[in-house]
Formats: C-alpha cells, sequence, structure tokens
C-alpha cells in the first residue's frame, strides 16, 4: 500500500508517467419489447424484461496527473488480451522513458502474458518499457482506475447494450468527452492518512 501511494507523490514528468490501469466484465443486454421513448412531462419506459447478449470486457488506464485516459472494449479478458493493451500503452507513450503502471494482482498481470502474446525479444521490449506496481490484496481501491471506472459507468454504460460495436462507440465518446476537459481524479490519501486509518494493520511494538 506504501509503494502506491509513494507512486502517487511523485510530481508528473512526461518521460516517467503514472498510469493506472483496471478492467470491467460487461453484460451485453437487448430489449424483449419496443422502449418507449422520453416525451415532454414523461421519463423513458422499459420493459422489465430483456434479452442476454453475451458479455465483453473494458480495458481502462488513467494517467490521473495529466487528465488522461485510454479504453479499449475487447470480447474476452485474456492474457493475450491484456498483453495487446499493454502494447497499446507503449504505443501511446512511445517517448516515455519508463512507464509506472499500477495495477491489481489479477492473475493475468504478469509479465509471463506479455510472453504469450508475443516473440521474446518483443516480449522483453516491451516488458522494459514498463515498472509494474501492484496494488496489495483487497486493496483494489487504491487503484485510481477502478475509481474512473466506476465514472464511466455510471456517465455511460448504466443502460442496456446489446451490440459490442455499440458499446465501444459510446465508450469511446465518453473518453473522448472526458479527456476532453481534462477530467481529473485529486487523490488525497497519503502514507500518513493510512497510519492513523488503518492503524490496525500495522505492527505494534512494546517499549
Amino acid at each position: 500500500m506504501e509503494k502506491v501511494l509513494d507512486v502517487y507523490r511523485r510530481p508528473y514528468d512526461a518521460a516517467f508517467p503514472v498510469v493506472c490501469i483496471d478492467e470491467t466484465p460487461r453484460q451485453r443486454i437487448g430489449e424483449t419489447r419496443q422502449p418507449v421513448a422520453m416525451a415532454p412531462g414523461r421519463s423513458a419506459r422499459e420493459d422489465y424484461k430483456y434479452r442476454r447478449c453475451g458479455t465483453c470486457n473494458v480495458f481502462m488506464t488513467t494517467e490521473p496527473l495529466a487528465g488522461r485516459r485510454m479504453t479499449k472494449v475487447t470480447e474476452r479478458k485474456t492474457k493475450i488480451d491484456w498483453a495487446q493493451f499493454l502494447a497499446d500503452i507503449a504505443k501511446r507513450y512511445r517517448d516515455a522513458t519508463t512507464i509506472t503502471l499500477v495495477m491489481d494482482n489479477l492473475s493475468t498481470h504478469r509479465p509471463g502474458a506479455l510472453y504469450e502474446g508475443y516473440p521474446p525479444d518483443e516480449a522483453k521490449a516491451l516488458w522494459d518499457r514498463f515498472e509494474f506496481v501492484y496494488t496489495p490484496k483487497h486493496g483494489s481501491w487504491l487503484n485510481v482506475a477502478e475509481v474512473e471506472i466506476n465514472v464511466m459507468i455510471r456517465q455511460c454504460l448504466n443502460r442496456r447494450i446489446n451490440c459490442i460495436e455499440e458499446l465501444r462507440r459510446e465508450v469511446a465518446a465518453w473518453q473522448a468527452s472526458r479527456d476532453r476537459i481534462h477530467a481529473k481524479v485529486d487523490w488525497q490519501f497519503a502514507t500518513d492518512d493510512a497510519c492513523v486509518k488503518l492503524k490496525r494493520h500495522y505492527p505494534t511494538f512494546d517499549e
């Protein structure tokens, strides 16, 4: 936890960006009956029954100090998908010396995934672009990308979307809008706060 908090205290440096990554599974849901559109004095209406249309996954990165993010909607959430998204991140930050990547301890979030997706020399070159920083077990709330995903769900995905192409369009539009205003997460929780609020997790020593 303290390692993550120390990373968040780093000043902005384009050569050493701090980027948080997370993903969320989404269920694609379709209508069984035609919804009733919104009208003056009447909210939109939809039938309580719905049709399951499969699942997909949304990857997200957010760079808290720069107020920008990346999103990618994939059909699955495999090691290969994750490795390919890391390649996208490396391309986005091609001029960076080292990209510090904050993420949770999901089993797919390992350097070995790069070697399953790319030849050894490409995987090693990609791995060398990153510094991996993991949130502790049961501590995914420390990942700023999780905060940003919750914003995306509330503002964009809290409705029925049955088509992955439509979901991709909606997520891309949300990202463009969010980036346009340089929306940032003002992270305030620091190590000193942790020592007070989470003191039960710190060892005590008798004098």
